[in-house]
């Protein structure tokens, strides 16, 4: 049942940022003396608990470091956490500016995967967050999309309706779940057609004579 407002939840990476930095993990991998393919699939292998805020960061780095058979010390698990979250920081200015246009005729959220030091190394960078109407990032909340826990905490922490939500992510799997728990989706390809979306969507939700941005 809706409650006839306007919510555009956004993902972050690959929507309003960027995807990691080209060379970020073989950067890493040559820090640890470990092949880049093993590095990667131990890197990835390990991340779920950490997105999902059940592993702080030297648990995470620990879990990969053993993983590859490589000794583990203090130094070298926070040169890592520095790497990688510099890896992920980078975004659009051209989608930052659009969100943040965007609020002048709707709410605007956002749900992110992203380990609870990422997410305040973010909230420190990107002030732009702040004047977000809610911002939920899964090592904060302790659970990660597509768990439809992850769109069940907007939908609660908004005090709105699923279809009150248009959420917008780069993967179609993370767009199905929004979905079956009741919300409207678009899978993310570009600012250009983001924006013919949200413009056919807002209309018949907004009072006659509010405009979109463009």
């Amino acid at each position: 049942m809706s409650t006839d407002r306007n919510i555009v939840l956004f993902d972050l990476f690959g929507v309003i940022a960027r995807h990691q930095r080209p060379g970020a993990l073989e950067k890493m991998a040559a820090r640890c003396h470990a092949p880049t393919d093993a590095f990667t699939t131990a890197y990835w292998a390990c991340r779920p608990p950490y997105d999902a805020g059940r592993q702080s960061a030297p648990e995470y780095w620990t879990a990969v470091l053993r993983r590859l058979s490589l000794s583990v010390d203090a130094d070298t698990l926070e040169e890592l956490r520095l790497t990688d979250i510099d890896s992920w920081s980078r975004v659009d200015d051209r989608m930052v500016a659009y969100v943040r246009l965007l609020r002048d005729v709707a709410e605007v959220a956002l749900l992110s995967n992203i380990p609870s030091d990422h997410a305040d190394a973010f909230l420190a960078a990107q002030p732009w967050l702040h004047n977000l109407d809610h911002v939920a990032f899964s090592g904060k909340i302790k659970v990660a999309k597509p768990a439809p826990a992850a769109f069940h905490h907007c939908v609660d922490a908004m005090g709105a309706a699923p279809t009150d939500f248009l959420f917008v992510d780069d993967r179609e799997e993370n767009v199905r779940a929004a979905r079956a728990v009741g919300m409207n989706g678009h899978v993310f390809t570009g600012r250009d057609e983001l924006a013919a979306v949200i413009a056919t969507w807002l209309p018949t939700r907004l009072p006659i004579g509010e405009g979109q941005p463009t």
